[in-house]
């Protein structure tokens, strides 16, 4: 397809994934999206992502976003982005957790090649339970809250970490206590981490029973609530002690905070924008029945404390418009309010309504999107004009 049979703007049809943690009712609450099956919805998908494709109308014809894409690369994506890389970087989501996601890691990209190509090698089948690394890619995200959206961040502060678990004082951790507080350090906090992650038999059901018991006479502090939340989920799971390990948040709607790689975090509950980088690599570290490798996610874990004041992702603003840099090129994430925006494409980019309609124009071509809907914009589209009723995100990259 050349750039001149291509429209400027393309409405998006998008995948819903099922996923158990998913709510039953965010997505037809916030943007008026039905679920008459009544099952989980967790995450709508923006993008090509073979997992979960979206589609594109095209004329009177509706195709896979990523047959379009493959159609006409250069004019979807982008000359520098297919020379840097040769498919559409990011994965866009709305994310709605009813009940917590896994606790995990994201491997660096130099870690996923390596990994990927090993695995490869092994021959373990891509879809193996065992199977650690689906692509050779890491994966830092960004979510954006549109609900309150609690979710655990980076280590705690080493002290912090010794002061809650002192607190509890468990006979059947006494020793590691111990070991941390003679070794505050990242070696240290490894060392600690790793013993709580390999806990077993009696002296596993003895902490636990010790951690539960002390977190329902707290239940006032979030850091114990959320500890028997989540053992009502996960009962008898070493993840009950991340909420004393890890930085426990709460993202007020508007808020925003990036995951980079090599630091554990989960989603506990919240509904929000995701935007990642195209990947499906994850090494899960708690909260989860599937597949731990222990030393892999040792291996890929940066077990040094994320300050307080490094959690939250401030925005750059230019005038109303909020840029929430990264410091990765598979993604660039921007919040535009109400009213008209001239707009110019650097690469392919993803429209998605938040709040209301949004008109789109270049010219006398011109494409209507509701609340909930997404348009794909080539980048090959130029200068367009923006009209919008609400907020919308505008989700591209940098090549």
């Amino acid at each position: 397809m050349s750039c001149r049979d291509l429209p400027s703007f393309l409405l998006m049809h998008n995948p819903v994934q099922g996923y158990e943690w998913g709510s039953h009712d965010a997505l037809t609450r916030l943007f008026d999206i039905p679920n008459p099956d009544g099952k989980p919805q967790a995450e709508l998908w923006m993008g090509a992502h073979p997992n979960g494709c979206s589609e594109v109308t095209l004329g009177r014809d509706v195709q896979k976003l990523s047959t379009l894409i493959d159609s006409a690369p250069a004019a979807m994506l982008g000359e520098a982005t297919v020379a840097r890389f040769a498919s559409l970087p990011f994965l866009f989501k709305v994310l709605c957790a009813e009940k917590a996601l896994s606790i995990q890691v994201h491997p660096s990209k130099a870690q996923a090649e390596a990994g990927f190509a090993r695995e490869e090698a092994a021959g373990i089948p891509l879809k193996a339970g065992n199977r650690n690394y689906k692509d050779p890619n890491h994966k830092p995200e960004l979510v954006f809250a549109l609900t309150p959206y609690q979710a655990m961040n980076g280590f705690r502060a080493i002290p912090a970490i010794l002061a809650l678990f002192e607190r509890l004082s468990l006979p059947a951790l006494g020793d590691l206590v111990a070991g941390l507080g003679a070794s505050q350090n990242e070696a240290g906090l490894q060392h600690f981490f790793h013993q709580l992650l390999i806990l077993e038999g009696t002296r596993k059901e003895e902490a636990l029973a010790g951690l539960l018991a002390y977190a329902a006479a707290h239940q006032d502090e979030e850091t114990f609530a959320l500890v028997t939340a989540l053992a009502a989920q996960y009962p008898g799971d070493v993840g009950l002690f991340s909420p004393l390990l890890l930085n426990v948040v709460t993202l007020q709607p508007g808020q925003a905070m990036f995951l980079d790689a090599c630091t554990p975090h989960a989603y506990v509950r919240g509904t929000g924008l995701e935007i990642m980088a195209n990947s499906d690599n994850v090494l899960r570290a708690g909260l989860t029945p599937k597949y731990i490798d222990v030393a892999e996610l040792l291996d890929c874990t940066r077990c040094l404390p994320k300050p307080d004041d490094q959690i939250l992702l401030s925005p750059r603003l230019d005038s109303a418009v909020q840029h929430f840099d990264v410091p990765v090129p598979d993604f660039t994430f921007s919040v535009y309010p109400a009213g008209e925006h001239a707009l110019t494409t650097a690469s392919a980019e993803i429209l998605f309504a938040i709040d209301g309609d949004v008109l789109l124009k270049r010219g006398d071509e011109t494409l209507q999107i509701s609340k909930g809907q997404s348009a794909f914009v080539p980048a090959a589209t130029g200068h367009y004009q923006l009209l919008a009723s609400g907020r919308v995100a505008r989700a591209g990259n940098r090549s």
